[in-house]
């Protein structure tokens, strides 16, 4: 095997009530990448198609990526690696874009290396990228990516990766106004304290989500998507957020919230024609503004990274 192209997916992180832990994986939205075996020792990224991002690896999330892989490699090698990076998902979304070119990377770099490495270590590696991202080396994006479908993030010191089951036909519609929110100033107006009663509400959400993906429970998962600790400060940097959410609910979604730090807006519907209902209402609604925007409609995906060609 000397050249792999694979398809990396955009992804949901926080999921509402799971800041920082919960994320899930989506089938229709993504970047592809193709990395190949070089006679020349060394990694570089010789193309980016779709936006202007950093070709040097020092400052390129999947470069910071594939170091921290490659350092971990216990061979030497006497050949090394070049990265295209086709761009899908526009930088800055909320819904994955740094995670997608990170987690990417690695999993083609391991295919490349006969995969010395599992997929916990590949989030490992995967985090630094979204480290120089955004200034944390967070993992409920890189983590639902690699593994596919949901994933809890149950620690970080040592990592360790839940994966969750799914619900059997749940479908995701995303809405993208067209306004950049940094990770960074997402984080920056949060509340270094809470209330108690807010967090218990909060890991009470998180449970009875997990315990409804367990038993296949829609009910009891709209009725745990509901966030009382970062949504009520993010939402005031999206436009029109409690209008989208309000509207999509009484279009049949179960529920929804922030995709990431935004300013994606998210939400969960029982099938592909009521997500598609929902896409159809709250496009409606940034149609009357001056935003720009784009809609996504998926299906969760099971399997995370996929292989589109190995030569």
């Amino acid at each position: 095997m000397n050249e792999i192209k694979i398809f990396a997916p955009a992804t949901i992180a926080n999921i509402s009530c799971g800041f920082d832990v919960l994320g899930c994986c989506l089938e229709s939205v993504g970047d592809e990448m193709i990395v190949r075996k070089t006679q020349d020792k060394g990694i570089k990224i010789t193309k980016i198609i779709g936006e202007e991002l950093p070709m040097d690896i020092h400052k390129n999330v999947a470069g910071v990526a594939a170091l921290a892989l490659l350092r971990k490699y216990s061979k030497n090698l006497d050949f090394g690696f070049e990265i295209e990076i086709y761009k899908n998902i526009k930088p800055g979304s909320g819904i994955g874009s740094s995670a997608a070119s990170a987690a990417g990377v690695v999993f083609a770099l391991n295919e490349l290396l006969n995969k010395p490495f599992s997929k916990l270590e590949l989030v490992e590696f995967a985090r630094k990228g979204e480290e120089l991202a955004c200034g944390y080396p967070i993992a409920d994006n890189v983590a639902p990516a690699i593994y596919g479908g949901f994933t809890l993030v149950k620690n970080t010191d040592p990592l360790r990766i839940v994966e969750l089951p799914l619900l059997d036909n749940l479908y995701t519609t995303i809405i993208h106004p067209q306004i950049e929110i940094k990770t960074a100033d997402a984080r920056a107006i949060l509340p270094n304290k809470i209330k108690l009663g807010d967090a218990v509400k909060q890991w009470a959400n998180v449970g009875s989500l997990v315990h409804a993906l367990h038993t296949k429970d829609y009910n009891l998962f709209a009725d745990s998507l509901t966030d009382h600790i970062v949504e009520p400060y993010r939402s005031k940097l999206i436009p029109k957020f409690e209008k989208v959410k309000k509207s999509a609910l009484k279009a049949g979604a179960l529920g929804g919230g922030i995709s990431g730090s935004g300013p994606s807006i998210f939400t969960f519907s029982k099938g592909n024609q009521i997500a598609e209902y929902v896409a159809d209402t709250i496009k409606s609604i940034y149609q009357k503004t001056n935003f720009d925007f784009n809609i996504y409609i998926s299906k969760i995906n099971p399997e995370g990274i996929k292989i589109i060609s190995i030569h």
